[in-house]
């Protein structure tokens, strides 16, 4: 395959190349990427805003993380921030800094990731800066969405009575990371080694591919469910459930047997003698969504596919559990992934 440097196309050039394939679709993109600052019109609607910095030997490893997924999670990571707080993403911005490493067709690998992403959820590139970097791959993404004004949803709304709600299934992403983890040490020690993938498909696609819950706020939408506090699950389930209780100034009771997991993370938890339950509540990267609705809609969030009632939330005073299969009481803790340890 051929390699072209950097330094042919320039900065601007470079820009235009990776970005002239770029087709704006939203009427809220009056100007995209080509001038000193794009131009958007929301009129009626709120704009809501979130940013991600991704890091490599931080946030990923290319030693197993393919260009063109990298791409796509870094886009998707951002829209999830956005659908938690019940809006639409509308536009992006991409920012990479970049060492000489990495040529030409490495970056046309990577936007054509965060092209289908745009694709897949009908947002628009209208943006961003590129850089020289001494230290390899950094990507910063900020997202622009619209939310309507009575629809947007905090995490500080939660009640004691609400029911407390995921969508999919937790821990596979985590799992997805250690199975990574465990073949790049056999790589490691023998570079004629070929990694042992076999039935682990929705793991690695989980820790590699995930997708935003786009499908769940349009359906909470249709059965005209406004949750009263949610945010997506990055960092674990026990970490984001505490940020939402702490701001709420509730407490939780959570049910281990109704934390949905799915068969291929239970498989992996076994043949790395890890805890499946730990992985759930501590794993994070999942990018599901954890909201809280009130029991007075208890009938029209038990027909809606892919979420699952975990637990309730509870007066401030009686503390943040999780409730084993025994009964027995397991107060919650912030184990989550931090980057700043």
């Amino acid at each position: 395959m051929s390699r072209t440097e950097i330094s042919k196309y320039g900065e601007f050039g470079l820009i235009k190349h990776l970005t002239e394939k770029f087709k704006l679709t939203n009427s809220s993109t009056l100007k995209g990427v080509g001038d000193d600052a794009a131009v958007l019109d929301y009129k009626d609607k709120k704009v809501l805003v979130t940013t991600d910095l991704l890091l490599e030997g931080v946030h990923f490893d290319l030693i197993y993380v393919p260009l063109k997924h990298l791409g796509y999670k870094a886009a998707v990571v951002n829209f999830s921030d956005i659908y938690a707080m019940n809006g639409q993403p509308r536009q992006i911005t991409v920012s990479l800094g970049v060492s000489k490493r990495f040529s030409v067709e490495d970056l046309e690998e990577l936007y054509a990731g965060i092209k289908l992403a745009c694709e897949v959820y009908g947002v628009d590139l209208i943006g961003g800066d590129t850089s020289a970097s001494l230290t390899g791959l950094t990507i910063s993404i900020t997202c622009i969405g619209e939310g309507e004004k009575d629809k947007i949803v905090y995490r500080n709304g939660a009640k004691p009575n609400d029911l407390i709600c995921v969508t999919g299934d937790l821990g596979s992403a985590y799992m997805g990371l250690q199975l990574l983890e465990r073949e790049k040490l056999v790589f490691s020690a023998n570079s004629e080694a070929q990694p042992d993938f076999e039935g682990k498909d929705y793991i690695l696609q989980r820790q590699l591919k995930p997708e935003a819950r786009k499908d769940v706020i349009a359906a909470l939408a249709e059965k005209g469910i406004v949750p009263t506090a949610m945010m997506d699950i990055s960092d674990g389930l026990s970490s984001e459930l505490i940020h939402i209780c702490t701001q709420s100034n509730v407490g939780c009771q959570v049910y281990e047997d109704k934390i949905p997991i799915s068969y291929q993370a239970v498989a992996m938890a076994e043949e790395l003698n890890m805890s499946i339950v730990t992985a759930a509540l501590n794993g994070g990267e999942d990018y599901e969504l954890l909201f809280t609705v009130s029991l007075d809609d208890y009938d029209k969030i038990i027909g809606v596919d892919n979420v699952g009632i975990v637990g309730h939330i509870t007066k401030p005073e009686l503390g943040l559990h999780l409730v084993g299969r025994e009964g027995e009481e397991i107060e919650l803790r912030a184990q989550g992934w931090n980057s700043l340890d």
